[in-house]
């Protein structure tokens, strides 16, 4: 790991989130586009999804490369861990399938097949459920026992950008390339409309980029990258815009709250920067 390495498009890259927020890590390796990011339980181990086909887990305390996953044949778009129980890492691609990976193991244990290309997924944090939606604008629920399909969300009309299962494990985080944010109930006996809540404002740019939606720590509020440079946060009680945070001069494509109670947020845009900070 090397701060002094001048980095490639295709490098993920550690940087403080306190003093000068400096870089201090560059980790080499993939050979095209990383698309998405996730920690580790326990925060000691980042996996990466790329459009290079491939998956990879990265130590971040010597910045070395611990696995290289590989099965997928095209671009992958998208992944999430389970929280609890056994861990486990899916992946959605381009090639219409959903991966599913004991990070300890550098094959998949399964692929499930979709018809069509798989732009977001999530996994339930006991692991039991997958979400998934693609460029058929549905969003689809999986029984990873079953490993098959138990009920279709619809309401979307065009592709499905982000999915977020929320802090509570009781509602699902949705966005798509129609503009919307949504939010859906996924309770095991829920009604059988589980449509919540749409948010309105986010714009999704030219670029068409996936991009990505989160919740707060507390399930309370709900935060969008928008195409006119601008992260849209929403109230999930009452619907209501609470803010519209201006800065980026790109289309913003991730906005991620911390993990801890404080109203942190970082977004990240094709402007080439990053933003943090802090909600009043």
């Amino acid at each position: 790991m090397s701060a002094e390495k001048r980095p490639a498009e295709d490098d993920p890259m550690l940087w403080r989130t306190y003093g000068d927020c400096e870089n201090y890590g560059i980790l080499n390796g993939h050979k095209g586009a990383i698309l998405d990011l996730q920690w580790s339980r326990d925060s000691e181990v980042l996996f990466s999804a790329s459009a290079d086909m491939h998956l990879a887990s990265w130590d971040l305390t010597s910045g070395t490369r611990i696995r290289r996953y590989v099965g997928h044949e095209e671009i992958i778009n998208t992944m999430d861990i389970s929280r609890r129980g056994e861990e486990l890492l899916i992946s959605g691609s381009d090639d219409s399938t959903i991966g599913i990976w004991d990070p300890r193991t550098k094959s998949a244990v399964d692929h499930l097949e979709t018809d069509f290309p798989v732009t977001a997924v999530a996994i339930s944090p006991a692991g039991n459920e997958i979400y998934s939606g693609g460029i058929d604008n549905d969003i689809r629920v999986w029984d990873v026992r079953k490993r098959a399909v138990v009920y279709t969300m619809l309401g979307h009309a065009d592709t499905v950008s982000s999915l977020r299962v929320s802090p509570d494990a009781q509602s699902l985080l949705s966005y798509s390339m129609d503009s919307t944010v949504r939010t859906w109930d996924i309770r095991p006996f829920a009604p059988t409309e589980r449509h919540i809540r749409t948010f309105d404002g986010a714009t999704m740019g030219l670029e068409k980029n996936l991009m990505g939606a989160s919740w707060d720590s507390q399930g309370k509020r709900v935060a969008a990258a928008s195409g006119d440079g601008t992260v849209l946060v929403w109230s999930t009680e009452t619907g209501k815009l609470m803010y519209k945070l201006p800065g980026h001069k790109g289309t913003v494509n991730c906005a991620e709250f911390g993990p801890g109670t404080e109203p942190i947020l970082l977004s990240a845009s094709s402007d080439r920067t990053m933003l943090l900070g802090e909600l009043r």
